[in-house]
Formats: C-alpha cells, structure tokens, sequence
C-alpha cells in the first residue's frame, strides 16, 4: 500500500487493547477472539479507530516473542475481512525490527507503532537510517512514537521531514518532553498523520493531526469515537467537554492505582468493571483489588457508562 491508502487506515482513535490472560498468567487466546469480536461490534477496527495489539497499554512489553504472533493472528482473524489491526513492536536493532515487521505483515496488521530505538544511545541521523530501511522493507504502515522518556533525544521535526521520502513512515505517534514544544508538529502534520500523545485531541486537530491514543475505548468505546466524530466536524468545545470529563472522573483513580503499583493496571480494573475482564496483569503489576474496583466503579457509573449490576465488585 502506498502512503495515501495507508493514512486513510491509521488515523482517528488509537485503541490499545489489553493482553487477556488467564489466572496462571498465561496469554487467552479463546477469550482474545471473543473480546476482539465485542470491540469490532461496538465499533472499533475501522479506519478510524485501529485495534493495536502488544502495546505498553496492552502489556505487550511483557509477551515473549513466540507469545505475540499468535496474539495479533488470533485478533486479525477475529476482527474479520477489513478490519484494521496494528502491531505494536519495542525498540530493537533494525535487522530484528525488520523480522518482526514482516512478520506482523505476513499475519495481517495493516500497521507498526515502532519505539525509538533507545537501547542505542540514537542521534538523529540514526532515526532516519532507522525508520527509512525498515519502510523500505515492508509494504504496510509505520507510526512512529516518540518515546523519548527512556532517556533517547525526542525525534525532532527536521528529522521528521527527512523522512518524508519514506514511504511507509504515515504516522507520528506525538508528544514533547518538558520544556518543548508541542506545536512544532505543525510543521510536519502535512506529511504524516499526528496522533496525539499528549496535548489533547482538540489542539492536535487544530494543528492538523489526525488522531488520538484512547486509554479507555476497549472498557467502553462510545464517548471517544463520539470525541474523534466531534473534532473531525470542529465542534472543538463539545469534543474537549468529553474528553476533560473523562480526564477528570478517571484520572484521579489511575493517579492513584499507579501509585501501588506500576504497570498498566487500570486498563485490566476497567475491563473488569465493564464485565469484559481480560484476566490479571502480569507481575510484579498487581491486579486491582476490591477497594480500588469499587473506587473505579464509581467513577464511571459518574460518567453513566454501562457498568452491568453484575459488575466484578462485590
């Protein structure tokens, strides 16, 4: 697929999907399929909404590398013909990120989300070697995301439009460290599709991004596809009236979860509220226990979420 096809693919809300795992820890593939056929109902998979699997929200950082191909083959063939499924790859070498690119290719994502390769010390002349030999290697999609928090330069905007001749490269998962500038993607968000990571959807939109990373959408997807449906018509205050409401009745509780524990622990707490629970997170990351359930189930029946009078709460 050339640039064109692939940024009408990935773009609008980026849905992180949980890893389901059973009780003793190991990846459920049976209750994969049958969450993946829930999220594609409640209409997640499209073009506007891409399921990405084995990102950090997903626990993917925690799947070994047999555990992942049968994961994102589980969800592209659950998903159905048409569906649109990224894969979500850490950092590497270029020649594994490569091989593990193809592979993703071969089972059928549409797309990557690739971290900085951080573990190399990079500069940015190495982010565009990087990013160029792997589109050059495959036929679908790159999002860039910018992680530079694990101690990596952030990729900058000259770097950004040197890769504008990579073909494959079509997105930029966005943020900016402290003390930068969020609004620099202006200069490239008419080469790439921005997806926000940082500044909000509506400020993102306004500077020509294409997207948003959604925390929430595979507990309950309707008010972010209504988010995304808002800000593509620029009804900006109506789309930002949701999304701080979110940020405001959940926030406080994933503060305070992630200070007991690390990991992505309210991604499976939500799940489990919604009765669509997706097992424990892998240790040392503790699952939710039945104060911090209770507090959470609070927050979204605020929100008047569908939470099931048969929620996980006792």
């Amino acid at each position: 697929m050339d640039r064109k096809e692939l940024k009408r693919l990935i773009q609008g809300v980026s849905v992180a999907i949980p890893t389901p795992f059973d009780e003793d820890y190991r990846v459920d593939l049976a209750r994969t399929a049958d969450l993946t056929k829930l999220w594609v109902s409640d209409g997640l998979g499209t073009n506007t909404s891409p399921l990405k699997v084995a990102a950090a929200w997903g626990q993917g950082p925690d799947l070994a590398e047999h555990e992942w191909p049968h994961l994102l083959r589980t969800v592209v063939n659950a998903a159905g013909t048409g569906a649109v499924v990224m894969q979500a790859l850490p950092s590497k070498d270029t020649l594994r990120t490569i091989e593990d690119a193809k592979k993703a290719q071969d089972l059928g994502a549409i797309g990557l989300q690739i971290e900085l390769p951080f573990h190399h010390g990079p500069k940015q002349d190495d982010y565009v070697r990087y990013f160029t030999d792997i589109s050059d290697a495959i036929e679908i999609g790159i999002m860039v995301y910018n992680t530079f928090w694990f101690g990596c330069p952030p990729i900058t905007p000259e770097t950004l439009l040197r890769l504008a001749d990579a073909e494959h490269v079509v997105a930029v998962k966005w943020g900016a460290p402290v003390g930068g500038d969020y609004d620099e993607m202006r200069r490239f968000s008419h080469i790439f599709n921005v997806i926000d990571n940082g500044g909000g959807p509506v400020r993102c939109h306004k500077n020509g991004g294409r997207g948003f990373v959604s925390a929430y959408a595979p507990a309950y997807a309707a008010p972010e596809l209504e988010v995304w449906r808002l800000v593509e018509e620029k009804r900006y205050d109506e789309a930002d009236a949701i999304y701080s409401r979110l940020g405001e009745a959940i926030g406080p509780v994933q503060q305070r979860a992630g200070a007991r524990s690390g990991g992505y622990r309210l991604a499976k707490g939500m799940m489990e509220v919604m009765g669509r629970s997706s097992g424990p997170p892998r240790p040392p990351t503790q699952r939710l226990n039945s104060e911090e359930l209770a507090e959470l189930e609070a927050a979204l029946r605020s929100l008047d979420w569908p939470v099931p009078e048969t929620a996980a709460v006792a």
